[in-house]
């Protein structure tokens, strides 16, 4: 060993990390230590806020309860006044007067709302009742043992809660003695339900009990906890309930809820009955003048959850400011590793901004490549749109030549008729025959008008259309389509039927460009049964609404179309017509026609023959 190397204390030595864990250990305790605070103060606040909040709704529910009972606190006292009622208790034999008591007690019974109301005599039997025409009747009954109907006859108006002995059914039992000159002569009943208070217990959340003297639970907003007690009954007091028969068979089995701390006299925790036992706040407000309690109980398993949370985050807070203190050490000893990579970073950076630089004059030469490019393209979109519009329109004018013959004829006709007319009219009028002159001139009046029909019908087919889609009354189309043919259809023996029924189809479309393809449908029709010379000859349209669509089928009972060629209807320059009767261009227009509105237009072979084109566009409303 060499005579200068230091000599270490192995106690020293082992000093510093016995310290440092020490220091360790005291701090995870203070830390604890805190988090157990913020638990208990985070508790305590929330059962605060639990108290108060089940204060109020013990207000509520009380208020409610006693607003209900207290409407119906007078009624027993008002059977007094009524004379058959005191007749039928002075006369007990009188059937007459019991069945006019009790149809005035059903009567009344209905109006109040009340369960039943019934007339008992003094020895407790019952005279009337507003349920005497049920089979269970009370009529007859003797209810003497009830403490209600004691107490009553006492001169004490009784109130008292119970089950029904003959029907069952729970409810309030109001009772007051009915006297005449001074002396008592029995006793009128009312029977009101209140069990509809529990759904609104139930629905408010929370758990709600109702509770007589003896602490039994006969209203409950949990309907599995009714007709058990808070705590076990004396033997004294079963036997009183089971004389009074205050609640008939049930078995009054103990709750089981378990008093873990009192907090005052109104307020405690408690444990909930078996299996799930969890912890709730329980609360209390005595009804004085029923001697009933009202207990509202808190699930404290939110509560303790916050305070939980709040225990976490104290816990996560320290944990924060130790590791903060933890990160200012280790940003200490990265500072010199830090200014090293800046460096290495700004050269980093400098070879990158180079390469950048290079890489943006690309980019720019590339943008300037695809600008011109969209411009060339641009053009020549809209040098198609320019050509695809002429090219409809030009198939509007070969329609119209293949139809020239026909309007020929249709001009023809009434300009004959004119000059023929016009002549008679002059000899007429010279003839002094004022009268058939007039005729004629009528006539000649409804021949110019429909020249000026076909004429106008003709320039709107002709001209130009934007296409831009509207609302268009399908049956119009189909009517103006028609007119452009009918001449033709009337020459060929065509039977024509319209099955468009509803007049209300509107197709999102334009109706000149609907016009082309209907006519074009049309002539092709008719192409297809000359040629064919099929017999009879048939020309079906029929419009119809599926769902947002609306679908017009044109059908003929012409030859049908092949299978082989069915895939090059809609191709431009294909046709089955002899040669010089058409381009083949019909059809294809008429499919980018159909296609421009969002819709399509397709072959089918119908299962009697000829041939159907359907148009496929969207409804408009």
């Amino acid at each position: 060993m060499p005579a200068d190397a230091p000599t270490v204390n192995p106690r020293q030595a082992g000093r510093w990390p016995r310290r440092r864990l020490a220091l360790w250990a005291l701090l995870l305790l203070a830390f604890v230590a805190l988090a157990g605070v913020a638990y208990r103060y985070a508790e305590e606040a929330a059962i605060d806020r639990l108290r108060q909040s089940g204060a109020r709704r013990l207000d509520t529910y009380t208020a409610s309860l006693e607003n209900l009972l207290s409407k119906y606190d007078f009624l027993p006292g008002t059977f007094e006044l009524n004379n058959d009622v005191i007749a039928m208790l002075r006369h007990p034999g009188d059937e007459v007067l019991r069945t006019q008591v009790n149809v005035y007690l059903e009567r009344v019974n209905r109006l109040a709302g009340s369960t039943s109301i019934y007339i008992v005599n003094l020895q407790g039997v019952t005279q009337a009742a507003s349920n005497w025409r049920a089979p269970d009747s009370f009529v007859g009954d003797n209810v003497a043992f009830r403490p209600y109907v004691r107490d009553a006859l006492r001169g004490v108006p009784g109130g008292f809660y119970g089950v029904g002995t003959t029907r069952g059914e729970p409810g309030y039992y109001f009772a007051q003695g009915i006297y005449h000159d001074g002396r008592m002569l029995g006793v009128a009943t009312v029977k009101v339900n209140i069990e509809s208070q529990e759904d609104g217990w139930a629905e408010a959340g929370g758990k709600v009990l109702l509770t007589d003297a003896h602490g039994v639970v006969f209203l409950s907003s949990v309907p599995a906890w009714k007709y058990h007690t808070l705590a076990p009954l004396a033997p004294a007091v079963r036997q009183e309930l089971e004389q009074s028969r205050q609640y008939v068979s049930h078995a009054l089995v103990p709750l089981g809820l378990r008093v873990v701390r009192v907090l005052d006299s109104r307020a405690g925790i408690v444990a909930g009955p078996p299996p799930a036992g969890g912890l709730m706040l329980s609360q209390s407000r005595a009804l004085v003048r029923r001697n009933w309690r009202m207990v509202y109980l808190s699930d404290l398993a939110p509560a303790r959850a916050s305070a939980r949370a709040a225990a976490l985050l104290t816990l996560l807070s320290e944990a924060l400011a130790v590791m903060l203190v933890l990160y200012a050490r280790q940003r200490h000893r990265l500072g010199r590793q830090r200014r090293r990579a800046r460096e290495d970073l700004q050269r980093a950076y400098d070879q990158l901004e180079n390469l950048v630089a290079e890489r943006t004059a690309s980019l720019q030469q590339m943008t300037r490549e695809l600008r011109d490019e969209n411009a060339v393209r641009r053009q020549a979109e809209e040098q198609l749109h320019k050509a695809q519009s002429e090219l409809v329109q030009a198939g509007k004018m070969a329609v119209l030549g293949q139809l020239s013959a026909g309007i020929t004829h249709e001009l023809n006709q009434p300009l004959t008729a004119l000059r023929t007319m016009a002549d008679n009219a002059r000899v007429l009028i010279e003839r002094g025959r004022l009268d058939d002159a007039r005729a004629n001139l009528d006539t000649i009046s409804q021949l110019v008008a429909r020249m000026g029909l076909l004429t106008g019908q003709l320039r709107q087919f002709a001209r130009k259309s934007g296409a831009l889609p509207s609302a268009v009354p399908v049956a119009e189309a189909v009517t103006a389509a028609l007119f452009l043919v009918e001449r033709r259809i009337a020459q060929e023996r065509v039977g024509f039927r319209m099955a468009t029924h509803a007049r209300d189809l509107y197709a999102l479309c334009d109706s000149n460009r609907l016009q082309q393809v209907l006519v074009n449908l049309f002539s092709n029709a008719l192409d297809a049964m000359e040629m064919a010379g099929s017999a009879p000859r048939q020309l079906v349209v029929d419009a119809a609404r599926h769902g947002d669509r609306i679908l017009i089928s044109v059908t003929d009972s012409g030859p049908g179309i092949p299978a082989e060629i069915r895939a090059q209807l809609f191709e431009p320059f294909f046709t089955t017509k002899p040669q010089g009767k058409g381009l083949g261009l019909g059809l294809a227009i008429s499919e980018q026609i159909v296609r421009e509105f969002g819709g399509q237009l397709r072959a089918e072979s119908p299962p009697e023959g000829g041939a159907r084109f359907i148009i496929d566009l969207p409804r408009a409303e």
